[in-house]
């Protein structure tokens, strides 16, 4: 679990954040949204460290991660997996030594037990036999894969994804949405994603920050954004036309007041079946 606590954060006199607590716990998947500016990437670089708030406090399992200095911090670092947006592989190594990468600084195992550990992990995420190819040769979604793997290598409590879905395609989106969950849940991780992609937020979010110049504006599950009276996170959620149709769509299921998609489906089947013929008696 992470506590973030009245965490504030300015540059050059701007506040970015301005007094955010929220509570981020393990086994679901924790997702910060916000149109660009709204400071939901400052937020998550100041829990995981990168930037030190001007004040506040960031918890990591009750522990006070602010206040640590640095062998402490290095400690907590080291249950920590990060999934950068770019995927951020090492283009001069290949898959296997991408994923033994955070293992050779981090442990003293032998060869062997770092490869059969790179092995487990490409196996987790759909990717076996891939050891010897090179960034250059990999797909955007073998590529975050790849990156995925690496994150996850060194067992970590918690789990940072930028962007994951940043650059693939609608499908492939939904198969990296799909891995992130079930790892986290596999693992009892914490994971925490920063995203813009509506899809996830309706897929993936246990758990769901509204970031809007720089403050909270809304919490939530995915369900709860379904009924969310709260103008801002429907204008920025429900844009279009199109989405706001199917917000309504998915309220009238909520409430029981139309059938769900599936039994939608069976009454179009029968709706549209042939005629039977008429009687030869009339």
């Amino acid at each position: 679990m992470i506590e973030v606590k009245n965490i504030k954060k300015s540059f050059d006199g701007k506040v970015v954040i301005e007094d955010v607590s929220t509570v981020m716990k393990a086994g679901q998947c924790n997702l910060i949204i916000g149109t660009s500016g709204s400071g939901k990437t400052v937020l998550q670089k100041c829990i995981v460290g990168l930037f030190e708030p001007d004040s506040g406090e960031v918890l990591y399992s009750g522990n006070n991660f602010t206040a640590m200095k640095g062998e402490e911090k290095t400690e907590i670092r080291k249950e920590i997996g990060m999934l950068f947006q770019g995927s951020a592989l090492f283009d001069s190594l290949n898959v296997e030594d991408n994923i033994m990468f955070p293992l050779n600084m981090f442990t003293h195992n032998t060869h062997k037990q770092k490869l059969d550990r790179v092995n487990e992990v490409l196996n987790r995420v759909n990717l076996p036999g891939v050891n010897k190819k090179f960034p250059a040769e990999l797909s955007g979604g073998m590529k975050k894969r790849v990156a995925l793997a690496r994150a996850i290598v060194l067992n970590p409590k918690y789990l940072f994804c930028d962007e994951p879905n940043s650059g693939l395609d609608p499908q492939t989106s939904l198969v990296i949405d799909k891995l992130i969950k079930e790892i986290t849940i596999e693992f009892n991780m914490t994971t925490v994603v920063n995203t813009h992609d509506m899809n996830s937020v309706m897929e993936i979010g246990d758990y769901i920050l509204y970031m809007y110049q720089g403050r909270k504006e809304w919490e939530g599950s995915k369900k709860d954004i379904i009924f969310s009276k709260n103008q801002l996170l429907n204008e920025f959620i429900f844009a279009s036309e199109f989405l706001q149709d199917a917000k309504d769509m998915r309220m009238l299921e909520e409430t029981g007041k139309i059938p769900n998609h599936r039994n939608m489906d069976l009454m179009l089947d029968k709706d549209t079946a042939p005629l039977a013929p008429p009687d030869q008696g009339e």
